[in-house]
């Protein structure tokens, strides 16, 4: 499976957005991108610029490779309805982005290492796929085995629960278990997301 190995912090400086949570810290001590000379006078960015730049953001935050990412564009503007939310649905119902939603790991990566791992079921099945889309009545549990490895008998200390669980998700974070109760809308995902540029992107 072929996999962006590139350091997490290192793209997150180049799209200056935090795309992974130990990211956040190296943008505050390093706020420029790489290869970039502080203090330097920055030129007007150009439309196709602004577009290029905000499809590889979403597409690193949520981990996919340009091949991945494109199809899904393709999907989104097949499907009724507004296509930028469309995909932004679509990358939501990724079942590794499930697991990071319902808490059981810090960040996307490191859901879909879970996932290909093979530590959860989806409707009573063993999967380790995380492109999956999840659907409405859809049941994610841990499988056995999995509850006795370090990490989730730790998993309190090692992902904390959310905050918030998104309303299109009932978690039960004692059994393991996510219900999908629905489906995602735009302000289930990241609010500071310009889609529309995707789709100007591909549109061109």
């Amino acid at each position: 499976m072929a996999r962006d190995l590139e350091s997490i912090v290192k793209r997150s400086r180049r799209e200056e957005y935090a795309l992974h949570p130990k990211a956040h810290k190296a943008l505050v001590k390093r706020s420029g991108r790489p290869g970039q000379q502080t203090g330097g006078r920055r030129s007007k960015a150009s439309q196709y610029s602004l577009q290029l730049r905000e499809k590889q953001k979403v597409k690193r935050l949520y981990g996919l490779l340009e091949r991945q990412f494109s199809k899904l564009m393709s999907d989104a503007a097949r499907t009724r309805g507004q296509s930028g939310s469309t995909l932004l649905q679509f990358l939501e119902r990724r079942l590794d982005n499930v697991i990071y939603r319902a808490g059981f790991a810090v960040s996307r990566r490191a859901a879909r290492q879970l996932v290909t791992h093979g530590h959860f079921m989806l409707n009573g099945r063993r999967t380790d796929v995380p492109s999956i889309r999840v659907a409405v009545g859809d049941v994610i549990i841990l499988r056995d085995h999995g509850k006795t490895t370090e990490y989730f008998k730790q998993i309190d200390t090692l992902s904390p629960a959310p905050a918030a669980i998104p309303a299109w998700l009932s978690v039960n974070r004692r059994k393991f278990e996510v219900k999908v109760k629905g489906l995602p809308t735009r302000d289930d995902a990241e609010p500071d997301i310009k889609e529309q540029l995707i789709v100007e992107y591909y549109s061109r």
